[in-house]
């Protein structure tokens, strides 16, 4: 019998199963974390005991509310954690639990995927003690340890202020914060931000929170370098240098859209993204009938914007599928995201993508560092006459590599773009390719 099934298990997902129960339906819910709750609410191990306050601040309360319906769902849906979906093809999902392949036959898919941090590299981020600030905070919240003794953090959005202020309220030493974005950007973008006041009354106070702390924030500093042989050093930006044996840096997110590339979405350009997503209604149906999108992994909006994206995916499934809905629900909804919608386009004015990077970067830069390309070999490329993205790919191997331009694939058509003379938006988009992530060696799949 063919399933429902939910690929994701942070806010949107967790929240469509519950939709979804709470109708008679039990859906499939795979994740590829041991425990469900996503980026945002991520769980420590069972035998940790840090406080969710401790862990989640502000957010504890939410956070704690979403592991208990998840804890809930757990005993009473198909729940598959440590599962990675690596593979979608004639209706069936492909996928990895604990070293063994397996496949499931799905009706109808919400895919509910997340995102990952959007990284502009720089000189040095290949050294060892650089991270995303994704991964900074994941080490974190899941393990409890700091990426360094004297770590930096660089780049733009809402997030590098969160981790950096959790970084220092649980102890680590925070020697400087590097935000691209200049304060008069975050002047203008205020009216915007205005509309979600409790959100912008976070930020305000992780910025406040830093600057009371005696820790630098620099507005309108790009990081230019990172310093090191064997391991990171220092960093340096706009004439001046610090020393720090760790980095964490990105410029806001990316949305993870692989799957929905493979399950034959149709994408657009979206500017407010700068990204090609897969298209979606007001409701979460994607242009592939039973396919569903929901949260992050379409579009970045935040963690409470998921959990109502995730119910009105679940709502719109239910209903193409007959089941008695109460129909009230979904308009609520779509309005609630329409007011974030907004206050999400005042963050873009808040942290402006630094536009200029492409061309500041060096042609000695390594861009993608699964394949050891340079952005001089990426140019050489353009040069000869290749401007669409997927033709540098096969010039010159940039995206062909573990992370399949997870990592790199932005950067790279932002140089491709900047080379070439042409929008960022008319140089296409690399086109998604199985698997989506890194399979061991010695696993047996099936043909």
């Amino acid at each position: 019998m063919k399933s429902v099934v939910i690929v994701g298990a942070g806010p949107a997902g967790i929240t469509a199963a519950r939709t979804l129960l709470d109708h008679g339906v039990t859906p499939v819910l795979v994740d590829e974390s041991l425990r469900g709750g996503g980026q945002i609410y991520r769980r420590q191990p069972a035998n940790f005991q840090r406080s969710a306050k401790q862990l989640y601040g502000f957010e504890a309360g939410k956070a704690t509310a979403l592991h208990r319906t998840m804890d809930e769902l757990a005993t009473r849906i198909d729940y598959r954690p440590e599962t990675l979906v690596w593979n979608a093809e004639n209706g069936r999902l492909d996928m990895l639990n604990n070293g063994h392949a397996e496949s499931i036959e799905y009706a109808q898919i919400i895919v509910a995927t997340g995102a990952t941090d959007r990284i502009l590299p720089v000189p040095g981020w290949t050294l060892p003690g650089v991270y995303s600030l994704g991964a900074a905070q994941i080490a974190l919240k899941y393990q409890g340890c700091a990426i360094g003794e004297r770590v930096a953090f660089c780049g733009s959005g809402p997030l590098l202020y969160l981790v950096a202020y959790q970084y220092a309220k649980a102890g680590a030493r925070v020697v400087a914060v590097l935000d691209s974005a200049p304060f008069s950007a975050q002047c203008r973008a205020l009216p915007a931000l205005l509309g979600q006041p409790a959100t912008l009354a976070k930020g305000l106070y992780y910025r406040a929170w830093l600057t009371a702390h005696g820790i630098p924030v620099h507005q309108g500093a790009t990081l230019s370098h990172i310093n090191g042989e064997q391991r990171v050093t220092g960093i340096h930006w706009d004439q001046q240098e610090i020393a720090c044996d760790a980095v964490a840096f990105a410029h806001a997110l990316r949305s993870e859209t692989q799957l929905a590339d493979l399950l034959g979405c149709e994408f657009a350009w979206n500017a407010l993204n700068r990204a090609w997503l897969p298209q979606r209604d007001a409701a979460g149906r994607s242009s592939v009938a039973g396919v569903y999108l929901a949260g992050d992994g379409a579009g970045i909006m935040g963690a409470d914007a998921a959990q109502m994206a995730g119910e009105r995916a679940a709502l719109a499934l239910l209903e193409d599928s007959g089941v008695a809905i109460d129909h009230r629900r979904g308009p609520v909804l779509e309005q609630e995201l329409a007011g974030i919608q907004r206050f999400r386009h005042g963050l873009e004015t808040a942290f402006p993508f630094p536009e200029n990077w492409a061309a500041e970067a060096p042609d000695e830069l390594i861009l993608c560092r699964c394949e050891e390309v340079s952005v001089g070999e990426v140019r050489a490329v353009v040069d000869e006459g290749h401007w669409e993205v997927n033709r540098v790919k096969a010039h010159c191997r940039v995206g062909m590599g573990r992370c399949q331009g997870r990592m790199c694939g932005l950067a790279a058509a932002e140089i491709v773009a900047q080379r070439s003379g042409r929008e960022i938006e008319n140089v296409g988009r690399l086109r998604g390719q199985a698997p989506i992530k890194p399979l061991p060696f010695g696993v047996e799949v099936q043909p």
